[in-house]
């Protein structure tokens, strides 16, 4: 089992916590974690954007000029595709369904490769708690600083904190997570995932 540091929010390290071989040690799938990105992202795509055809321009009602003796082109609508102004062929209906669905064993296996990448990378932050009784960006912003964290961090509860998620929300480059949330693309977008041991202990329990 690796065993991995285990710090208080002054950054001190106040012992050592032993790790899971089946979710901090496993074999690291870079397949199922690029399927694993890509599903998330496309995921949250809305499908919203929408283009008008030639049945929703507006205008175009009579035809731009007679059909023959102009020496121009013939036409019927100013609404056809090919003038300017006019309606979009194949556009984006407003309609589009992007929603991928990944099986649930890949999705265990991508997100137990990207926790053993973390731990692998020596990326891996864990405390023994992180509480806060107010809201203070500058508290978290110490204890971030205590840490030696990179720009980019992910901290994960076993649970969801109001306090620690308002202390954190107004950080560039910090996203709360609970342990029931945790996904692959948050996790491999960070310089550092900062866990509570509680969170640990739930992931554990989760995914061995």
């Amino acid at each position: 089992m690796p065993k991995v540091a285990l710090y208080n929010t002054a950054g001190e390290q106040v012992g050592e916590i032993e790790l899971n071989d089946a979710v901090f040690a496993a074999k690291v799938n870079e397949g199922a974690m690029h399927q694993a990105v890509l599903a998330y992202l496309a995921n949250q795509r809305l499908g919203t954007a929408k283009t008008k055809t030639r049945m929703e321009v507006r205008g175009g009602g009579r035809k731009p000029w007679r059909q023959k003796g102009t020496g121009r082109a013939r036409h019927g609508s100013i609404r056809s595709p090919i003038w300017r102004g006019g309606g979009i062929t194949f556009g984006p209906t407003g309609q589009q369904n992007f929603k991928q669905v990944m099986p649930r064993k890949i999705k265990r296996l991508a997100l137990k490769s990207a926790l053993t990448v973390k731990v692998n990378d020596g990326s891996l932050i864990i405390l023994d708690e992180l509480t806060m009784d107010l809201p203070k960006t500058k508290e978290m912003v110490g204890v971030l600083g205590n840490l030696k964290t990179g720009r980019k961090v992910l901290i994960v509860t076993e649970a969801t904190q109001e306090n620690v998620v308002k202390s954190a929300r107004n950080i560039p480059g910090v996203k709360t997570t609970n342990a029931n949330q945790l996904n692959v693309y948050d996790i491999l977008n960070t310089d550092n995932l900062v866990i509570t041991r509680d969170a640990v202990t739930r992931v554990e329990e989760v995914f061995a």
